[in-house]
């Protein structure tokens, strides 16, 4: 059999099931899915942005779209908690990887705008696997041009509002800073979620909360729980379309070891897993999962932790049955 039986609902195909095609065969797109190219319309596309000239500590991301669609080999059809089909509902696709410049940072944030522009000319979502977090200010820009200003939910261990890390403007450490200059996000209705670790100073958080940012970190799970998360970023975000984007360094070091500047008192997967369920029926226009340096895995942790990361947003976007 050379090609794998991709599962069908209502026209839609999904990914092959694995008791009759085993997990590793098969092409190497996210869940096995089937490329951009082999269907006739789509509604959510995957690609890739293998970045990473913008890192500050330890390099690599640039091989997270590699070992996230290598993780996620192991995902079904249908998500029993939510009960709804995220690749049934809609039609879910892959569309490679978009040729970044590994050396020129401006040429690659180029690069990453005009292909994420291209994807997204009928303001369909897009989930960008990462690569570094550099990534997010294009992929901002373009959500702002289709959706006006969105609400940004951010996922992290750091606040990445800095203005320069030696004297560069665009890394990994400053999208958000590059995007609140640009009016890319409302300041009204945005949020990071598990900021924890040592700040350079008290002017790292006062400089943030001028963007307007309302942060929560991770130390407040045992007192206020997954709902208490999830009430907050509710009444954070308001009704307005979002924008989620999550550094896979928001997990604990245990959970996600394969990242750049891991930072120790992170989310459980199970935790982090329980808040993004609690958002469904929020409005998401988009959203990019970052900062997997595989070198740094053991046995695929972070890789799988990242594809289900990415399982859960596909199950947000997705329409009820």
């Amino acid at each position: 059999m050379l090609n794998p039986p991709f599962t069908d609902q209502d026209g839609r195909r999904g990914p092959p099931d694995s008791r009759l095609f085993p997990r590793f065969m098969g092409p190497a797109t996210f869940a096995r899915l089937p490329r951009i190219d082999e269907v006739s319309d789509w509604d959510v596309a995957i690609v890739g942005a293998p970045f990473d000239i913008g890192t500050s500590y330890r390099p690599g991301a640039r091989f997270g779209p590699i070992s996230i669609r290598n993780g996620s080999r192991t995902l079904r059809n249908w998500h029993p908690d939510l009960e709804l089909h995220p690749f049934g509902n809609q039609q879910v696709v892959d569309a490679g990887d978009i040729a970044c410049s590994v050396y020129v940072i401006d040429d690659a944030i180029r690069s990453i705008e005009e292909a994420a522009t291209e994807l997204t000319q009928d303001s369909k979502p897009i989930v960008t696997l990462g690569g570094d977090h550099t990534i997010a200010f294009p992929l901002l820009r373009v959500a702002h041009r289709r959706h006006g200003q969105v609400a940004l939910l951010h996922f992290d261990a750091h606040v990445d509002s800095y203005d320069t890390y030696m004297n560069a403007a665009y890394t990994h450490g400053t999208p958000f800073r590059r995007a609140a200059e640009e009016g890319l996000f409302s300041r009204e209705h945005s949020m990071h979620v598990g900021i924890r670790g040592s700040k350079y100073g008290p002017e790292d958080l006062a400089e943030d909360a001028g963007f307007g940012f309302v942060v929560l970190g991770t130390w407040e799970v045992e007192e206020i729980g997954i709902d208490g998360y999830v009430t907050r970023i509710r009444e954070q975000l308001g009704d307005m379309p979002v924008y989620l984007s999550i550094d896979i360094d928001v997990l604990d070091p245990a959970f996600a070891p394969a990242t750049g500047t891991p930072e120790i008192g992170g989310f459980t997967t199970r935790e982090l897993v329980g808040i993004l369920r609690g958002l469904r029926g929020l409005h998401f226009v988009g959203a990019d999962v970052v900062e997997v340096a595989p070198a740094y895995d053991h046995a695929e942790i972070t890789g799988i932790a990242a594809a289900n990361l990415v399982y859960e947003i596909l199950a947000l976007m997705s329409p009820r049955e």
